[in-house]
Protein backbone atom coordinates (compact mmCIF):
# COMPACT_ATOMS: atom_id res chain seq x y z
CA UNK A 1 0.00 0.00 0.00
CA UNK A 2 2.78 2.45 0.80
CA UNK A 3 4.38 1.70 -2.59
CA UNK A 4 1.19 2.80 -4.34
CA UNK A 5 1.08 6.03 -2.36
CA UNK A 6 4.75 6.75 -3.06
CA UNK A 7 4.29 6.14 -6.79
CA UNK A 8 1.23 8.40 -6.86
CA UNK A 9 3.09 11.16 -5.01
CA UNK A 10 6.05 10.82 -7.37
CA UNK A 11 3.75 11.01 -10.38
CA UNK A 12 2.11 14.15 -8.99
CA UNK A 13 5.44 15.85 -8.31
CA UNK A 14 6.75 14.82 -11.72
CA UNK A 15 3.65 16.21 -13.37
CA UNK A 16 4.08 19.53 -11.57
CA UNK A 17 7.70 19.79 -12.70
CA UNK A 18 6.71 18.95 -16.25
CA UNK A 19 4.04 21.65 -16.24
CA UNK A 20 6.52 24.19 -14.92
CA UNK A 21 9.00 23.34 -17.69
CA UNK A 22 6.29 23.62 -20.32
CA UNK A 23 5.24 27.05 -19.06
CA UNK A 24 8.77 28.47 -19.26
CA UNK A 25 9.45 31.36 -21.60
CA UNK A 26 13.06 32.47 -21.96
CA UNK A 27 14.68 35.57 -23.40
CA UNK A 28 15.85 33.41 -26.30
CA UNK A 29 12.22 32.41 -26.94
CA UNK A 30 11.22 36.08 -27.01
CA UNK A 31 14.05 36.87 -29.43
CA UNK A 32 12.83 34.04 -31.67
CA UNK A 33 9.28 35.44 -31.53
CA UNK A 34 10.62 38.84 -32.58
CA UNK A 35 12.36 37.25 -35.56
CA UNK A 36 9.19 35.35 -36.48
CA UNK A 37 7.13 38.55 -36.42
CA UNK A 38 9.73 40.30 -38.56
CA UNK A 39 9.82 37.48 -41.10
CA UNK A 40 6.03 37.13 -41.20
CA UNK A 41 5.56 40.86 -41.79
CA UNK A 42 8.14 40.81 -44.60
CA UNK A 43 6.24 37.97 -46.25
CA UNK A 44 2.91 39.78 -45.97
CA UNK A 45 1.35 37.45 -43.43
CA UNK A 46 -0.59 40.23 -41.71
CA UNK A 47 -3.48 42.26 -43.09
CA UNK A 48 -3.07 46.04 -43.09
CA UNK A 49 -5.60 46.48 -40.27
CA UNK A 50 -3.61 44.02 -38.13
CA UNK A 51 -0.28 45.79 -38.61
CA UNK A 52 -0.89 48.36 -35.86
CA UNK A 53 -1.29 45.67 -33.19
CA UNK A 54 1.61 43.66 -34.59
CA UNK A 55 3.82 46.75 -34.71
CA UNK A 56 2.97 47.79 -31.16
CA UNK A 57 3.66 44.29 -29.85
CA UNK A 58 6.89 44.12 -31.83
CA UNK A 59 8.03 47.46 -30.39
CA UNK A 60 7.26 46.37 -26.82
CA UNK A 61 9.13 43.13 -27.38
CA UNK A 62 12.11 44.93 -28.89
CA UNK A 63 12.23 47.41 -25.99
CA UNK A 64 12.10 44.58 -23.46
CA UNK A 65 14.83 42.59 -25.22
CA UNK A 66 17.07 45.68 -25.43
CA UNK A 67 16.57 46.34 -21.71
CA UNK A 68 17.41 42.75 -20.83
CA UNK A 69 20.44 42.82 -23.11
CA UNK A 70 21.77 46.03 -21.57
CA UNK A 71 21.19 44.80 -18.02
CA UNK A 72 23.03 41.56 -18.82
CA UNK A 73 25.87 43.59 -20.28
CA UNK A 74 26.11 45.68 -17.12
CA UNK A 75 26.06 42.55 -14.95
CA UNK A 76 29.04 41.13 -16.80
Amino acid sequence: MSEDTTQEETAEVGGENQNQNQAELTVQDLAAIKQIIDLASQRGAFRPNEMVAVGQTYSKLETFLNAVSSSQGEAQ
